[in-house]
C-alpha cells in the first residue's frame, strides 16, 4: 500500500516504521531536528517487539512531496490538526483514507469540515512510546493497538485492506462495530487521566493511593460518560468504571498522561481538546460540567505553553 504519515512523532513513526519493514510504501511527514535526524540517518526504533533501523526511510516535509496516498495516518497534534488538513488535499485520491489520531473526539468533524467527510475514518491509537531523540523512537511497551472505522459504522473494502496491512507488519488491530463507541471510551478516561496528571504534576500512582484524588478522577470520568451519553444515548454503560478499572489496576505506577510530557517541556498542551470540549458539548447538551470546568480554567494559561 502507498501510505503517507502526517506528523511523523512517536506514535505516526511507530506505525510507519512496521509498515515500511513489511515492504509497503511509506512515507513520513516530519519537521525540525527529527525531519533531519531521518534523511540523515533514517528511522530507528527500540521496541519490546523488535528493534528496527530503516536507513533508507523516505522523509519529507512538505506532504505535497509525498504523492497521493491509498491511506495518510494522521497524527499531528489537535492546534495543528486544520493547517495540516488544508495541506492534504492534493495528495487525496477518490477512495484515500485518512485515519485520525488525535485525543478527543473532535478530530473526525474537524477534518471532514475541511477535506470531506467520505475521506475520514475515525481512529483510537493506544501506543505507549515517545521519541528518545531526533530519528529515535522508544515504544515502551508490548502494545501497539490501532482501533479504526467508517464513521457511519462497520467495516469496508479500504479499511479491511489497512487492517490486513497492519497485521501483517505485527501490529495489533481492531475494527470495532461503531469506532464512536470506542473514541468516547478512550475520551471519557483521557480527559480526566490528562488533566488531573497535568495539574498535580503526578503520576497515577499517588493519585490513586489518595482517596481524595481518586475519588476526583472517578468523578470527573462520570461526568464526561454523562456528556457522551448525551451526544451519543446508545454509548455502552459503564465506561467511568471500564476505565477505573485499568487506572487503578492495569497501570504501572509511574503511568502519567503525554499532556504532562508537554507541559513539563514547555510546549502547547491539549486541555482545549480534552477538558474543554468535555464542558464544550457538556454546554451545547444541557449536562453540568463543573468538574472539567475547573480544570479546563486551572489548565488555560498553559494552552500555549508556559511562556505564554
Amino acid at each position: 500500500m502507498q501510505i503517507t504519515v502526517m506528523g511523523a512523532g512517536a506514535m505516526g513513526g511507530y506505525f510507519g516504521a512496521r509498515l515500511a519493514a513489511a515492504g509497503h510504501e511509506v512515507t513520513l511527514v516530519a519537521r525540525g531536528a527529527h525531519l533531519a535526524a531521518l534523511q540523515e540517518h533514517g528511522l530507528r526504533l527500540h521496541s519490546p517487539k523488535g528493534d528496527l533501523h530503516l536507513p533508507g526511510v523516505r522523509a519529507v516535509g512538505d506532504v505535497g512531496a509525498a504523492g497521493q496516498a491509498d491511506v495518510i495516518l494522521f497524527t499531528v497534534k489537535n492546534g495543528d490538526l486544520e493547517a495540516a488538513a488544508a495541506s492534504l488535499k492534493p495528495t487525496l485520491r477518490e477512495e484515500t483514507m485518512v485515519v485520525t489520531c488525535q485525543n478527543g473526539v473532535s478530530a473526525p468533524d474537524r477534518l471532514a469540515g475541511i477535506i470531506g467527510k467520505p475521506h475520514v475514518v475515525p481512529g483510537v491509537a493506544r501506543l505507549p512510546g515517545d521519541i528518545e531523540a531526533p530519528g529515535v523512537i522508544r515504544h515502551s511497551a508490548p502494545f501497539d493497538m490501532l482501533s479504526f472505522g467508517e464513521a457511519d459504522g462497520g467495516q469496508s473494502p479500504r479499511c479491511d485492506a489497512f487492517a490486513a496491512a497492519l497485521e501483517g507488519a505485527g501490529c495489533m488491530v481492531q475494527q470495532p462495530a461503531n469506532i464512536c463507541h470506542d473514541l468516547w471510551a478512550k475520551f471519557v478516561m483521557q480527559a480526566s487521566f490528562a488533566s488531573v496528571t497535568a495539574l498535580t504534576r503526578l503520576d497515577i500512582g499517588p493519585l490513586r493511593e489518595s482517596a481524595e484524588s481518586a475519588g476526583l478522577i472517578r468523578e470527573s470520568m462520570a461526568e464526561t460518560e454523562a456528556v457522551g451519553r448525551a451526544v451519543l444515548p446508545d454509548l455502552p454503560q459503564g465506561l467511568a468504571d471500564t476505565a477505573w478499572g485499568l487506572l487503578s489496576e492495569k497501570l504501572p505506577p509511574t503511568t502519567h498522561a503525554s499532556m504532562l510530557d508537554d507541559l513539563n517541556r514547555g510546549k502547547p498542551i491539549e486541555t482545549a481538546y480534552l477538558s474543554g470540549d468535555v464542558v464544550r458539548l457538556g454546554a451545547k447538551h444541557g449536562v453540568a460540567t463543573p468538574i472539567h470546568a475547573t480544570f479546563a480554567r486551572l489548565l488555560a494559561p498553559y494552552a500555549a505553553g508556559p511562556s505564554a
